[in-house]
């Protein structure tokens, strides 16, 4: 059974970090394509950044220069880490495991 469990969500002022985590289990992320996809209210879900099993890293454009996704192997779990954050980054934030597996969403609210 797979299981992605995220965290790291939260309200933070525009300009500022944050890190989420997604802990998976069932699954081994070093073997699997890992991704962090968003989703804000009205909005298709779309891909912030996916990581291969080979390392190869893919970022969207509009977070290539603030975002980074980042990977650990011992303790197989996913990170995306975020800087300088905007308003337009107001999103839930989910992460894919293998193409397949979904996790149950983390909130990120940028806001003064």
């Amino acid at each position: 059974q797979v299981q992605l469990v995220e965290s790291g969500g939260g309200l933070v002022q525009p300009g500022g970090s944050l890190r989420l985590s997604c802990a998976a289990s069932g699954i081994i992320v070093s073997i699997n394509e890992m991704g962090w996809y968003r989703q804000a209210p009205g909005k298709q879900r779309e891909l912030v950044a996916s990581i291969s099993s080979g390392g190869i890293t893919n970022t969207a454009i509009s977070v290539r220069d603030r975002f980074a996704i980042t990977r650990d192997n011992a303790k197989n779990t996913v990170y995306l880490q975020m800087n300088s954050l905007k308003p337009e980054d107001t999103a839930v934030y989910y992460c894919l495991a293998g193409r397949v597996y979904w996790g149950q969403g983390t909130q990120v609210t940028v806001s003064s």
